[in-house]
């Protein structure tokens, strides 16, 4: 029988040369051993396919045309042999204890079936300390995941039955896509959170995704729709999520008016209108139920 590992990290990239070494290095310098690292090319040009068969031999590498960060992410998915999946961003990096702290707390506490940590952000080289919006909790924290993504990929260990649970990343949005898995485990299960700085976040350049489109919320309103619409929650949390989604729409017509993207504001209003109807319809609903 062939090894099994009990850990598969997966890390896609693209056109990430002059990061990857360094999410590379982080991988290889933890403390637990027990994994299989796998790097997912999504269709680079800048060697780095090369550099990864060259220098880094013990790489199970994946190639693929270039489909994005989702489809990237889940072949990786598909290709792991590990009960537990890793996710780093090939920016990002990861502290020497991270996989070993995160397997120890899942051994601990086998209730849970994802893990993530608290972070420390470099912007353009500077360390900064995140807003309070973006503060990470552990728990039933659907609805502080609402707003925005309050889980970062790259601090996640998640077990794989999650995502034949849930279903994988999503690979028609364009960004968002881990606040849209956020959301659809969240609204069926808590998560563990370790209040340790266990992950080097970067950010500023101009590749990042986050700053190469227009109106994330865009994104985000197609996944609040789609747990409203897979009927994921009730209650108190569908009343969030309405509420959630109403608030981003209207800021997304507003934008769209002074843009003078007329497109986009005829795609939007009757979602919006659609939307507030059914929050309408749920506090009617909530009212009578009392």
């Amino acid at each position: 029988m062939s090894y099994m590992p009990k850990v598969s990290v997966i890390i896609p990239t693209f056109n990430r040369l002059g990061y990857l070494p360094r999410s590379l290095g982080s991988v290889l310098a933890q403390s637990y051993d027990d994994y299989e690292l796998i790097v997912v090319d999504d269709g680079s040009t800048d060697q780095t396919v090369d550099a990864i068969q060259q220098d880094y031999p013990s790489v199970n590498l994946i190639e693929q045309e270039n489909k994005g960060v989702s489809a990237a992410r889940n072949a990786g998915i598909r290709a792991a042999s590990g009960e537990w999946i890793a996710l780093l961003d090939s920016d990002d990096e990861w502290l020497p204890g991270k996989l070993n702290s995160q397997m120890n707390a899942l051994e601990s506490h086998p209730e849970y079936r994802l893990c993530h940590t608290e972070e420390i952000w470099i912007r353009d080289g500077v360390r900064v300390n995140p807003t309070n919006k973006y503060a990470k909790v552990g728990g039933r924290i659907f609805k502080r995941c609402l707003p925005l993504c309050i889980i970062s990929p790259s601090s996640v260990v998640l077990h794989r039955e999650l995502f034949h649970d849930v279903g994988e990343f999503d690979e028609s949005l364009e960004v968002c896509e881990d606040y849209d898995l956020w959301l659809r485990i969240t609204a069926r299960e808590p998560v563990l959170f370790l209040d340790q700085q266990l992950v080097r976040k970067y950010g500023g350049h101009d590749d990042q995704l986050s700053t190469m489109h227009w109106g994330m919320d865009r994104f985000r309103v197609r996944a609040l729709q789609r747990i409203l619409d897979e009927n994921l929650v009730s209650g108190n949390d569908a009343h969030m999520t309405l509420q959630t989604l109403v608030g981003k729409l209207d800021l997304l017509v507003e934008g769209s008016r002074k843009r003078g993207n007329l497109d986009l504001l005829h795609e939007l209003e009757p979602q919006l209108e659609a939307a507030r109807e059914n929050l309408t319809r749920n506090i009617t609903y909530q009212k009578k139920a009392r």
